[in-house]
């Protein structure tokens, strides 16, 4: 499988530079993302949809992320975004190829610039991430494609994100979790070790105090947003003048998702509650 982070499609003539980016993720992970593009693009307006009602998306089927995926896009495009990251690493695993062919707005996923940026960081590579990402082999693929020559070992990490989500990060089983977690790394002598899913940023002191200081960490969102900007620059569609508020969404509970962002965000996010559109596959666009 080829995971290429370049439109399959021509920028469609009803895009507009003004128009924002949209975001998506299971919940809080994209955050992550959200951050590197007010750092790295803060002239862009952004949309951030969380599918809370659905979340973890680490533990389903590749059936039902690709539906839950074609149902957040189809949202996405309604609300008339001229790009979308896909700030999940199950997403980009599982869904990128197919929805790519069915929609003609320009979608990013996270692995393609995660992998890129481990090779050029290390030979002996890590990833931890959700059972579906690891069990796609996604990143070991990507990576394999560009340097035939490096190592890669992925583990399946199932509590984080839950955790993560219940922002337990203090708790001392969380440090218990994630040390069973990456000892099998740590036999290897990984030299580099990529957050294979976008919550797993905010796990960044307990992986610093557990693995060695001369290990490399591979934040995939810093790198979406770089992919993201040649795309805007490629097609014409930066945003050159002040962006509109960030626009927040979620499929669940508003308020419960505006408290456990807040943390994350430096301030209380105004949250909508939104209806996805329920779709079947022949409802699709071409």
């Amino acid at each position: 499988m080829t995971h290429q982070n370049t439109a399959l499609n021509p920028c469609p003539d009803y895009l507009s530079p003004q128009h924002p980016i949209g975001v998506f993720d299971s919940g809080l992970g994209g955050l992550t993302v959200l951050r590197e593009l007010y750092q790295q693009l803060p002239q862009e307006s952004l949309i951030y949809f969380a599918d809370t009602a659905r979340l973890p998306y680490g533990t389903r089927s590749a059936n039902e992320i690709i539906q839950f995926v074609r149902e957040i896009l189809q949202w996405m495009v309604e609300q008339n975004v001229k790009m979308v990251i896909m700030a999940c690493n199950t997403c980009s695993a599982l869904a990128l190829e197919t929805v790519r062919a069915e929609f003609e707005i320009p979608i990013l996923g996270v692995i393609l610039p995660g992998a890129r940026a481990a090779i050029a960081t290390g030979k002996r590579i890590g990833v931890i991430a959700t059972p579906a990402t690891a069990a796609s082999h996604a990143y070991r693929q990507a990576i394999i494609e560009v340097n035939q020559q490096a190592r890669v070992w992925q583990v399946s990490c199932p509590e984080l994100v839950p955790l993560i989500e219940q922002n337990r990060l203090n708790d001392p089983y969380v440090r218990e979790v994630v040390q069973q977690y990456i000892a099998p790394l740590q036999e290897k002598q990984i030299d580099t070790l990529i957050y294979g899913c976008t919550h797993y940023p905010y796990l960044a002191p307990v992986l610093g105090d557990l693995l060695a200081p001369t290990i490399n960490f591979v934040d995939p969102a810093q790198h979406v947003v770089v992919a993201a900007e040649q795309e805007l620059e490629l097609m014409g569609l930066k945003h050159t003048q002040a962006p509109s508020p960030t626009r927040f969404c979620v499929s669940g509970c508003s308020e419960q998702f505006a408290q456990r962002s807040c943390h994350w965000l430096g301030c209380t996010p105004i949250v909508e509650t939104i209806q996805l559109p329920t779709l079947n596959y022949q409802q699709m666009p071409l």
